[in-house]
């Protein structure tokens, strides 16, 4: 008997796979075998044997050392996503319009899923604060521009006339701009604090080498 075809997978395995691909399509990052197995509602073992299956047939990959160990390696031709250009702003600047001519630095291709509706912009992460929400040093961020958001969202948002990345933290009266990096202090908004929300952070585009 001849090797089977890696292209070959069952309706279960494709499935596992779509269900992968756009959960890093839309957070720019893996789900954990945790997380996969919450999303079908199987047992972390169960989801773990999915995933051995794709890494066995080539569709995904493992990334030894790192918490989320799986990259996809490949998608059925079906699902290869359109691509769709965002600026990459390097500046946000209080007054001035997130997406000048004077502010683009760059563009980076991104699914076109991702980004179906609205102005999006993208920005270079400085720092460790948001590790824990994936969104490491150096790393490109996709912000969808919008003047509101929720709580729980990942905002970017100009504090005093400072950008910064954080989760946002709203509860009755109070507001807080919370890092996701436990040595890191998180901000609480004052009366006499200006505070603008420019866009909600959609995806994530890791640092080449990471």
């Amino acid at each position: 008997m001849g090797k089977a075809k890696t292209d070959e997978i069952t309706p279960l395995q494709r499935k596992t796979l779509e269900a992968i691909c756009r959960f890093v399509d839309a957070k720019g990052f893996p789900p954990t075998v945790k997380e996969l197995s919450e999303i079908f509602e199987i047992s972390p073992a169960s989801a773990h044997d999915r995933i051995n299956q794709l890494v066995r047939k080539g569709y995904l990959k493992r990334e030894d050392g790192k918490s989320r160990g799986i990259a996809v390696a490949r998608r059925p031709s079906e699902m290869a996503a359109s691509l769709v250009s965002v600026p990459v702003v390097g500046m946000v600047a209080a007054g001035c319009p997130i997406l000048a001519e004077e502010n683009i630095i760059g563009q980076v291709l991104v699914e076109s899923n991702v980004v179906r509706s609205g102005q999006h912009f993208a920005l270079r992460a400085v720092g460790d604060s948001m590790v824990g929400a994936g969104i490491n040093d150096g790393d490109l961020i996709i912000v969808r521009q919008q003047p509101i958001a929720e709580d729980g969202d990942i905002v970017v948002a100009l504090l005093n006339n400072e950008a910064t990345v954080k989760r946002l933290k709203i509860k009755d009266e109070l507001i807080e701009l919370v890092p996701e990096n436990p040595e890191v202090r998180k901000i609480r908004i004052r009366p006499e604090d200006d505070l603008r929300v420019l866009g909600k952070v959609v995806a994530v585009r890791h640092k080449q080498g990471r």
